[in-house]
């Protein structure tokens, strides 16, 4: 159970710190401020648990890596459900901890990060751009991850590549999706908000399962590598 519950961790602290970020100090820090809080999270607990678990802390980068043959079924099972045990973990707290407020904190209203889109949601970008969005940014991202955390790359720098290239995912991404590309980052606030986030939850479990199938996909048929078939470099 040491990999579940490092994955549990691991879930559970990008969750609280990440969406924490947007609700305990998102008027102080801005959308750089909640991109970083989410990369450096996702840093910390890379350095944290990646000898444990390899620090996946997210369904889609564990299917991503079930894709690519690094990891069974059933291994994926079980780390999707101590992602998602861990994200409404950290979901819970950090509204506990938002609810201790002097003059109050209504989730429903002021909500917990989840991601969204549409009328009333940040930018208010329509359900098409979301899908494009988390698609291509999951693509991206578990593309980085498969590269920097191949058998021949340095183990040392694959934590701050991974982590900076999510910071750049939210400063592009924050006001299109609230950025999920992680399944689970997505259920725990919507499970608490309730209404259309848990309505718009599909989108934010479907897009980020394409995009690491995707991405898989081409890390295993087609690497860009010296491995490579050469198709691919012709």
């Amino acid at each position: 159970m040491k990999k579940e519950i490092a994955e549990f961790i691991g879930t559970f602290t990008l969750v609280l710190f990440g969406c924490g970020a947007a609700v305990i100090a998102g008027e102080q820090i801005g959308i750089l401020g909640i991109s970083f809080a989410f990369g450096f999270a996702l840093i910390a607990t890379a350095y944290g648990i990646g000898r444990v678990s390899g620090c996946h802390i997210n369904p889609a980068v564990s299917f991503g890596a079930f894709i690519a043959g690094r990891m069974s079924f059933i291994d994926f099972i079980r780390y999707c459900v101590a992602q998602c045990a861990g994200a409404i973990a950290g979901a819970f707290v950090l509204m506990t901890i938002a609810q201790g407020q002097m003059a109050g904190y209504d989730v429903a209203s002021a909500g917990l990060g989840q991601n969204g889109w549409g009328a009333g949601y940040l930018g208010e970008y329509t359900q098409q751009a979301a899908l494009i969005f988390e698609i291509v940014a999951t693509f991206i991202f578990v593309t980085v991850i498969l590269g920097s955390t191949h058998d021949k790359a340095h183990p040392a720098i694959a934590g701050l590549a991974i982590g900076l290239t999510l910071v750049v995912i939210h400063i592009v991404g924050i006001n299109v999706t609230g950025v999920s590309v992680n399944p689970a980052r997505s259920l725990g606030p919507a499970v608490f908000v309730g209404g259309q986030a848990m309505e718009q939850l599909w989108l934010f479990v479907v897009a980020p399962f394409v995009g690491a199938g995707l991405a898989a996909l081409r890390y295993r048929f087609c690497p860009v590598s010296k491995e490579c078939c050469g198709s691919c470099q012709k």
